[in-house]
């Protein structure tokens, strides 16, 4: 393997690798919001408590996703230095903008949720857990737009062999930007409810914090629902844009060859030798999907030269896997809230196993919809304008990245151990503080006594 194809291996797999964490802590980080504002409108000691322990679970994964994110973008300049220098005018004010406001917005207030409990007034405590979610929020709207331009470059020109930014709201506005970022914070949202409902599903198993667990249940399957359910809509949206600026990249998303009318939509299949699709189709279907018409013609990627044509076989079956697991997350999510209208859910073992099967399956289907969008616009780093190939560092050997994959490698095989026993480390504990708390305050409610607020000045 040459170093073009090991430095595109080593940016993957630093990728994918960060992007195990990142929809982990925007979810959980929707739950630090949830728990805080109930603990907010209640006082009850029992709700402090649940948001604590979120936001430990939400620290650990920030921690190590803010040191791959840094691996990350520190390979700009070491194996793509001559993207970075041909796209370095577009991304300096995406990049800075991510990390001087969102991260810096996060941190800063990630600060206050770890040791100002006790210093600052329980609103002020409630609006930093939303400003540390909406810091994350930001950073993935920061990246994305980088990532975004260069899907559909808008917003410049090109100078002495280098992109230059003439207008920032085009830049950052540019046509893919909004399904785009939509459909990935929804995508991490259903991996945040999985999360959620496999903790609850796991007290459940070991009958443990029952009354906490029921609480994270409900909340996690029923946003889970509205969001997974929301999720073909989005992805549709998404869908349009990208066959009206990327048409050879949907061509490929279906492996339709010769540009067609009565395109077909496949359910599965496979790309045989011959470059065709065996598989299950719906007849008409993308372009019923696409136009609203059978007779609406769909671009095949015949319509360009075998060199600017991605590969088949790899963007066809992560797109349609991500596809299948975002079907198949949205029937978990619709079982598991007819279980609890029906008083089931918290026996249903079956269920409990299903959901904690299902983090590791959302973790999945994301990185698959990140490969079919980087994969399905090869050989273009930046869609029409510079190839990938060209885009690598001259100076940079073979060798040399195969050493520092190995690095990265190890390390961040240390990092995930660690990480993963901090995380089920908590995940074990639990909110052990107020296991009794919280039965008593359920069996006061169940008296119809008045909740304990907490104590005179708590919180400040």
């Amino acid at each position: 393997m040459d170093a073009v194809l090991l430095a595109r291996i080593q940016f993957a797999f630093t990728v994918g690798y960060h992007f195990l964490f990142v929809p982990i802590s925007i979810g959980v980080g929707l739950m630090v919001v949830l728990s805080e504002r109930r603990y907010y409108k209640s006082g009850i000691q029992a709700d402090k408590a649940a948001s604590s322990f979120w936001i430990k679970l939400f620290t650990a994964t920030f921690a190590i996703g803010v040191a791959t994110g840094l691996t990350m973008e520190f390979a700009f300049g070491t194996n793509w230095a001559e993207y970075s220098r041909f796209v370095g005018n577009i991304f300096g004010a995406p990049l800075a903008a991510e990390g001087l406001v969102a991260f810096f917005l996060e941190s800063t207030f990630l600060g206050v949720l770890l040791f100002g409990r006790k210093r600052v007034s329980r609103r002020f405590y409630y609006v930093s857990a939303w400003l540390v979610w909406i810091g994350s929020l930001l950073s993935a709207l920061w990246i994305l737009i980088a990532n975004s331009w260069m899907q559909t470059p808008a917003g410049y020109e090109i100078e002495d062999g280098k992109a230059v930014l003439t207008s920032f709201w085009a830049a950052a506005l540019n046509p893919s930007i909004g399904p785009r970022y939509v459909h990935t914070i929804v995508a991490t949202l259903i991996t945040g409810c999985f999360v959620v409902a496999a903790v609850a599903a796991y007290y459940f198993l070991k009958r443990r914090h029952i009354a906490f667990a029921r609480q994270a249940m409900l909340t996690s399957v029923v946003i889970g629902l509205v969001v997974s359910v929301a999720m073909p809509f989005i992805g549709h949206w998404h869908a349009l844009v990208v066959a009206e600026h990327q048409p050879v990249k949907m061509a490929a998303f279906e492996n339709i060859g010769d540009t067609q009318k009565n395109a077909p939509l496949f359910l599965f299949g496979w790309v045989n030798e011959a470059g065709d699709t065996t598989g299950v189709a719906i007849p008409s279907g993308l372009s019923l999907m696409l136009g609203l018409s059978p007779d609406h013609e769909v671009v095949g990627v015949n319509s360009v030269p075998p060199s600017d044509r991605p590969p088949a076989q790899l963007t066809f079956q992560s797109y349609h896997l991500m596809i299948a697991l975002g079907i198949l997350f949205a029937a978990v999510f619709l079982v598991a809230v007819v279980l609890h209208l029906l008083g089931r859910l918290e026996k249903a073992r079956w269920m409990h196993l299903v959901l904690i099967a299902c983090v590791p399956l959302s973790l999945l289907a994301i990185n698959m919809g990140w490969m079919a969008t980087e994969v399905g616009r090869q050989p273009w780093v930046v869609q029409g304008i510079m190839r990938t190939t060209d885009g690598v560092s001259p100076l940079v050997s073979a060798g040399e990245v195969w050493t520092t994959l190995g690095l990265f490698g190890l390390v961040y095989l240390v990092l995930f151990v660690a990480w993963l026993r901090i995380f089920l480390g908590i995940i074990k504990k639990g909110p052990e503080d107020v296991v009794e708390m919280i039965e008593s305050e359920k069996a006061a409610a169940e008296r119809g006594d008045e909740p304990v607020p907490a104590p005179a000045g708590a919180g400040r």
